[in-house]
């Protein structure tokens, strides 16, 4: 069976629909999910190999976390997608009464808040991920070198779509004080996330 046959094409092809859902959120939790899975690969190529065993207390732990932190992506992919379809259901209810307008508008500011703590959650991932990953250069399979660095700007586009998810729904947010919470918070994952995937991507590009 061909890769593009198995569920991959499915979720591509639903992505490239006129289907408002799963969007750039899941998608940015699918690629930093892909990113880490290839941290983990390169990790599962280096223990068991007596070329590297010196090295494998230190790619054990690391391997666990990373898988740990691939099923958490995977989970706020699904999440994501779930929250817009909320999002989209509350912007739907009736605001013919007063009544009904005030309930519609609880709805959707509770459902841009879930809309915005999700992709967050992405970005704290992200930057645990590069902690782990940065941990790997060095101390891994050197025929997989390449992969990490490939991890790396996986999970930098992960954190970077996560941050646009973030900002677009802050947008709409009446509640200030949350929207200065999450912006405070994300700008400060990314002053680190970026700097630290690039570095990865540099400290991978000249070993090879």
């Amino acid at each position: 069976m061909k890769l593009s046959e198995l569920q991959v094409k499915e979720f591509v092809d639903l992505l490239a629909s006129e289907a408002a859902a799963p969007g750039g959120g899941s998608a940015a939790a699918l690629e930093g999910a892909l990113g880490v899975a290839l941290a983990a690969m390169v990790c599962s190529l280096t223990v068991g190999k007596k070329k590297y065993e010196e090295k494998r207390l230190l790619i054990e732990s690391p391997l666990e976390r990373i898988l740990d932190i691939k099923d958490s992506y995977i989970d706020v992919m699904v999440r994501d997608t779930e929250g817009f379809n909320n999002l989209s259901r509350a912007f739907s209810l009736p605001k013919n009464t007063e009544e009904e307008k005030e309930m519609r508008s609880v709805a959707i500011q509770d459902g841009l808040k879930a809309c915005t703590m999700t992709p967050m959650e992405m970005m704290e991932l992200a930057l645990e991920s590069l902690k782990v990953i940065e941990k790997l250069v060095g101390n891994t399979n050197n025929s997989a070198a390449s992969d990490l660095g490939c991890a790396a700007l996986g999970v930098k586009a992960a954190v970077q779509g996560a941050w646009l998810n973030v900002k677009i729904n802050l947008v709409g947010i009446k509640e200030q004080s949350f929207v200065k919470e999450y912006q405070e918070k994300g700008e400060q994952i990314l002053r680190k996330t970026i700097p630290l995937a690039d570095d990865i991507y540099s400290m991978v590009l000249n070993s090879l």
